[in-house]
């Protein structure tokens, strides 16, 4: 049994770890370090560019519920991440070097996982494929693909940003204090207060700075879930304040008061040197980046070791395109996964790495595929993207939205939710058997 599995992000090394996990011979190509997209930096497989959190891990989120499945089901993704997490409240948040680390290592440490390196610019003639190459698909394989699976209109696209990192020792921890919003979980972000005069020349020069320029963006195209801080900000003075500049829940001690406003930075790797800008996705040229964020008190000397940064996300019209386990309907030797398939965020990416390369196992072992059903983060996920509104399909984040609703009422959305993800586990714990039926994990 063999497979290829283009891309070694996140969504194709959970693919390829789940196809060697049952015994297919895979083949995991990957371009990087040869070529390189302008927002990785790292030679390393599952390299996090946006944020280094993957949300919020309790059962009453979605996206909590989603980790919790990909948990029990043997992923590698969050086998990484469990082991190099840091501390982030009620998030799940890794240092993002140690967790690429890990993964790379469990990828190349397998026996039935040859890596290739080297750019791929067109698909296999033959054979099974699995292609993950992320939202930064090199040009030559996209037009590949374009040409491929239909021509004009096949594809589509958004934009979205990454958020700046600073130095811990270069924050005036005078001007800012530890704490987590209504002191959930442990002090892990530091809180930079702001007056109601700071904050209003912040959102000045925040809507008036100069943006790098990027060929087609315009604000429309922006992915609402990654939306740079500017174009928050020109939508009206008191967004950011309801945004990821919310006081809510947090008191500064020198006063003893909730602020006007607050601007989080969250723990970027596990010696606790460096922070990120929460929610500060921006597309602002470097200078401005250094001199608006500045007008933050508490970062009026802060030492920036990466500037936020702006790319093109690619992704198909998967509706039209693929099935629920994220197969070319047209020709189901091909499989898509990851955020190229319309699936937004890092655990999205590799839920449908998962289900894909499962899919594509149990194909190659002569068995049908699992039905995991819609009231399943992963069922649901795949449902969305294969039968999203043909031509009008934008890219999602795993929510309570796309999951039945129970067949009984429970008070409270917290418990609602709860009670939701219960369901869904025990639905995966009646069908475990047969998703490990094959792999490794069935005797462990």
């Amino acid at each position: 049994m063999k497979a290829t599995v283009i891309g070694a992000g996140l969504a194709g090394v959970e693919a390829a770890w789940q196809l060697a996990r049952r015994g297919v011979q895979v083949t995991l190509c990957e371009m990087k370090p040869q070529k390189m997209t302008p927002a990785h930096k790292s030679e390393n497989f599952a390299e996090l560019v946006c944020s280094n959190s993957l949300r919020g891990a309790g059962l009453e989120n979605a996206v909590g519920l989603l980790k919790e499945e990909l948990r029990r089901l043997d992923s590698v993704i969050l086998r990484a991440a469990d082991a190099t997490r840091v501390e982030a409240g009620g998030a799940l948040a890794v240092d993002r070097h140690r967790f690429a680390e890990a993964v790379t290592a469990a990828i190349r440490g397998h026996q039935n996982i040859t890596v290739v390196e080297g750019e791929v610019t067109a698909l296999p003639a033959e054979g099974d494929v699995l292609v993950a190459t992320g939202p930064l698909t090199s040009d030559a394989l996209a037009d590949h693909l374009l040409q491929r699976i239909g021509g004009e209109g096949s594809t589509l696209h958004f934009f979205d940003a990454a958020a700046p990192l600073v130095t811990f020792d270069s924050i005036d921890m005078d001007r800012a204090w530890f704490a987590s919003r209504y002191d959930k979980g442990t002090a892990d972000y530091v809180n930079c207060a702001l007056t109601q005069e700071e904050y209003r020349a912040f959102w000045r020069e925040l809507c008036a700075a100069e943006e790098a320029p990027v060929h087609g963006f315009e604000d429309k195209n922006v992915f609402e879930g990654c939306m740079p801080v500017e174009v928050m900000a020109r939508r009206g003075e008191d967004t950011l304040r309801y945004g990821p500049m919310k006081p809510r829940g947090l008191r500064d001690p020198r006063t003893g008061k909730e602020p006007y406003a607050v601007a989080q930075l969250r723990r970027d790797n596990s010696e606790g040197s460096v922070y990120n800008l929460v929610g500060f996705q921006t597309h602002l040229k470097f200078g401005e980046q250094k001199r608006v964020f500045s007008m933050i008190p508490a970062l009026r000397n802060a030492e920036y070791v990466r500037y936020g940064v702006m790319h093109r996300n690619t992704y198909l019209d998967s509706p039209r395109l693929l099935d629920r386990y994220y197969r070319l309907k047209s020709e189901p030797r091909i499989a898509f996964a990851g955020q190229m398939t319309g699936v937004e965020g890092y655990v999205e990416s590799a839920a449908s790495g998962f289900l894909a390369g499962v899919e594509l196992a149990r194909r190659l072992m002569g068995l049908p595929p699992i039905d995991f059903p819609q009231e399943t983060a992963i069922g649901a996920l795949g449902l969305y993207v294969s039968n999203g509104t043909v031509g009008e399909f934008q890219p999602m984040n795993i929510n309570f939205g796309i999951i039945p609703p129970l067949d009984h009422r429970v008070r409270g959305k917290r418990n609602k939710n709860a009670e939701i993800s219960r369901r869904s586990l025990d639905i995966l714990e009646g069908l475990k058997e047969e998703i490990f039926r094959g792999s490794e994990a069935e005797n462990q």
